[in-house]
């Protein structure tokens, strides 16, 4: 049955890489069953938004779950999905007090709506086949272009949830010279013995990695009883982003939260009011260009893309406008594609099967609570992971057409767009903005699709006219 669903021998791959793939992605992106609650609740920030912790971690874990489970059975595609970093900040830090601000009694309930109207719009630009077009008009390099920025920002991402680069007032980062710490014995452990397995073409290396630097966790732990919670090698390094624990997991189940306090409190009323437009139109691009940003990068990297196209392209896309408006009902921020699911990937997942095991385990979560928080809120655990898969999709670099610079230039600002701002979507779109300018004015407009003309004058547009003004 597998067989007929997932077509595994065609896309050369067996049941346990796929279900071990499903499990290291799963891994890989588990901080957001605790991260995406804080945001939202307001608890990370020491302020509370109106939103209750529990319901919000539940809305998260079923939102991931539908939404990749629909991923996974629809479009067989080994891509997971849940609510978005940098989507989630955003609708707790600007839209939620935009709301507040413009006298809405619960302006919660209006940042939600907003979330609901902008999924609509994504499941309406899916079904009239827009974004597909947009995936198909994007050149061979554009695309290698996405799959190495999306890689060195998985390695970045990786290398600040260690604590092995920390930000700076006067470099904006630098390097964390405190090899003693705990943190980054942790990182070190899970990074050498990653490497070392995947060298060595050890199956499950990526898992087999994560283990290690949880085993290593819990011997430092076990072996250093004097360390305060905080592990820093007895300081606490000033100017870093992230001070991390790690605490051993007190018990194994839990019971599972519901999400009645946040299910179906949109307020569409509100939410397609003048003042909350411009919101709308952010989280628009935002999913837009962070979902294609992710599944050309993710497919590239499995060897899906055909002949430069992405195979039911139109089935992912629709996956992931379903999953954002069922995410809004249930109560959390944009639903998008995850671009850890390229360590899952990177271990040899190439359907859906991969994606419907993630699925499956962020409902399991719910049930194992505490083992699941153990591993995914300790960051050097899971960060040895990111930085090897981003060092396998840094490969791509070489398919970019170098000696066009109407191609190699574009795509190198997509490349180092999204590591430098901190955002997929921001990078593309500077490849996006200056690709059809250089094409136009060096005589070779005609060779680029007229679809990336249009994108490129309408992100002109709302970088000018929209995201100036807020």
């Amino acid at each position: 049955m597998l067989e007929q669903i997932f077509h595994l021998r065609e896309n050369n791959t067996r049941t346990g890489t796929e279900l071990v793939a499903g499990l290291i992605t799963f891994l890989t992106m588990a901080y957001i069953i605790f991260v995406n609650p804080a945001v939202l609740s307001g608890v990370m920030f020491g302020q509370d938004t109106g939103m209750s912790f529990n319901a919000v971690t539940a809305a998260t874990c079923m939102a991931a779950s539908l939404a990749t489970l629909l991923m996974g059975l629809y479009a067989n595609y080994p891509i997971a999905q849940a609510p978005g970093m940098g989507e989630n900040f955003f609708f707790a830090l600007t839209v939620i007090p935009a709301a507040a601000a413009a006298g809405f009694a619960e302006p919660w309930k209006v940042a939600l709506g907003v979330v609901f109207v902008s999924g609509i719009l994504f499941l309406l630009l899916s079904l009239a086949g827009v974004r597909r077009a947009i995936v198909d008009a994007v050149s061979p390099s554009m695309k290698s272009g996405m799959s190495v920025g999306i890689g060195l920002f998985i390695a970045f991402i990786g290398l600040r949830n260690a604590g092995v680069i920390l930000t700076d007032p006067g470099t904006a980062v630098k390097l964390n010279t405190h090899f003693s710490s705990p943190d980054l014995i942790v990182f070190a452990a899970g990074l050498c013995g990653t490497a070392i397995l995947h060298s060595r073409r050890v199956k499950g290396s990526i898992l087999w990695g994560i283990l290690l630097a949880t085993g290593t966790a819990l011997a430092l732990k076990l072996l250093m009883p004097h360390l305060p919670p905080g592990w820093s090698g007895g300081r606490v390094v000033q100017g870093s982003m992230l001070v991390s624990r790690f605490e051993p997991a007190k018990g194994v189940f839990s019971a599972p939260a519901w999400p009645a306090a946040t299910a179906f409190k949109m307020d569409l009323k509100d939410a397609l009011s003048l003042a909350m437009v411009p919101y709308i139109l952010i989280f628009l691009f935002m999913d837009v260009f962070d979902t294609i940003g992710t599944l050309i990068g993710v497919s590239q990297q499995a060897g899906l893309l055909k002949d430069g196209g992405l195979p039911r392209a139109q089935r992912a896309l629709l996956s992931d406008a379903v999953g954002t408006v069922a995410g809004a009902c249930l109560g959390t921020s944009t639903v998008t594609s995850y671009i850890e699911s390229a360590a899952g990937v990177e271990h040899g997942g190439r359907t859906g099967l991969a994606a419907v095991t993630a699925a499956g385990l962020f409902v399991l979560a719910l049930f194992f609570l505490p083992v699941i928080h153990m591993v995914a809120s300790y960051p050097p655990i899971t960060a040895p992971a990111l930085v090897v898969v981003g060092s396998m999709m840094a490969r791509n670099v070489a398919r970019i057409a170098w000696d066009d610079y109407t191609e190699a230039i574009p795509a190198f600002l997509v490349m180092i767009g999204i590591p430098l701002t901190y955002s997929i979507a921001d990078g593309i779109a500077l490849g996006f903005i200056s690709q059809p300018v250089i094409k136009l004015f060096s005589g070779r407009g005609r060779e680029l699709n007229w679809v990336m003309h249009v994108i490129g004058l309408i992100l002109l547009a709302y970088f000018v006219f929209i995201r100036a003004a807020i």
